[in-house]
């Protein structure tokens, strides 16, 4: 794995940042110490960071391209791929959708190395039954074209709802697991949303066994969603760290209620605990952060990091307008907690 710039958390992380607990028991958005500065302003949902190479590859939720992606050497400076500079027309990581989805939305990428190459997990909407379910993809580059010719999708838990937010895992003797919510908020179904764990194929192409329910909406800050799974294993520790509350920044809030928070689990099938201190990363309105979450866990340098993204916003604390933002956050580990902190 490549190195990674002295200089690159210091441009990030000027002094401490919101840690475990930030959230007050009356609601009222924690207050953050420093800011969260983005490294890249552009829309870019939703992020996944993959090294290849000597830099460092994020894909998207669809924003002009099915899989938008954005390259970095040193994790500061971003550049959107595009194929014509000319026209400055995107990249597209799946430029053609398999038969079973409605063009138009691609939800949250994310790619597994394997020895056959790289296999992609998304989220789609069924041009049949109008749900949003978990589709797979191969190629033998990272950058595509990621293609599939399936008749259905991978995942798609039609009695629940849908499926979302599909999250690969390659646990330390090597099985492969996929984690995933069911869309139980559907206005349609309203019913719980749970995160679930299931058994992987060795080339990552099937499901193997049942899943397995780790994680449901049953806190007063998840509101009616949980999502969003990544699971981390260090140290024979596995946390499992999710996103909850409304994606969105709706005209009555001060700020997003969109959250991080994790579970610590006992394996990577569960059983799982919420953590007492939820959420871990907050909204703050001074200086603002609205709606942290859909993180990513990576390593660069020897070290653990976190992507995320959040809307972004004025100085004033208002919306923008132009989509949600991808950061970078430093990842550590205190006596078996996980903390966001400088380096």
């Amino acid at each position: 794995m490549s190195g990674i710039s002295s200089t690159l958390f210091r441009g990030l992380f000027a002094a401490a940042l919101v840690l475990n607990g930030c959230a007050s028991k009356s609601g009222t958005p924690p207050r953050a110490d420093v800011s969260y500065p983005p490294v890249f302003r552009a829309n870019f949902p939703d992020p996944f960071i993959l090294e290849h190479e000597g830099r460092y590859l994020a894909y998207a939720t669809n924003d002009g391209a099915n899989v938008q992606m954005a390259a970095s050497t040193d994790l500061t400076t971003w550049q959107l791929l595009t194929d014509d500079a000319a026209s400055g027309r995107k990249h597209d990581a799946m430029p053609v959708l398999p038969p079973w989805v409605k063009e138009g939305f691609t939800w949250a990428p994310e790619v597994l190395r394997t020895e056959a190459g790289y296999v992609l997990y998304f989220t789609a909407r069924h041009a049949a039954n109008g749900l949003q379910c978990i589709g797979v993809a191969t190629s033998r580059d990272p950058l595509g074209p990621f293609t599939s010719d399936a008749a259905a999708p991978l995942v798609c838990q039609e009695a629940l709802g849908g499926t979302i937010d599909a999250s690969p895992f390659r646990a330390p003797d090597g099985q492969l697991y996929l984690y995933f919510k069911n869309d139980g908020n559907h206005s349609a179904f309203n019913k719980p949303t749970e995160l679930f764990a299931q058994r992987l194929s060795p080339d990552g192409l099937q499901l193997v066994g049942e899943p397995v329910s780790l994680v449901r909406n049953d806190k007063p800050w998840e509101r009616h969603v949980v999502e969003a799974p990544t699971m981390v294993e260090r140290g024979g520790a596995y946390f499992l760290f999710f996103s909850a509350g409304d994606y969105g920044w709706q005209d009555s809030e001060r700020v997003s209620s969109y959250a991080i928070g994790y579970a610590t689990c006992e394996g990577p099938l569960g059983p799982c605990v919420d953590a007492p201190t939820n959420p871990f990363l907050a909204s703050a309105s001074q200086p603002c952060l609205s709606g942290p979450g859909h993180q990513t866990v990576f390593q660069a340098g020897g070290r653990d990091l976190m992507a995320f993204h959040s809307w972004s916003a004025t100085q004033a604390c208002g919306p923008l307008k132009q989509g949600r933002f991808m950061h970078i956050a430093q990842l550590s580990w205190e006596n078996g907690v996980p903390r966001i902190a400088p380096r």
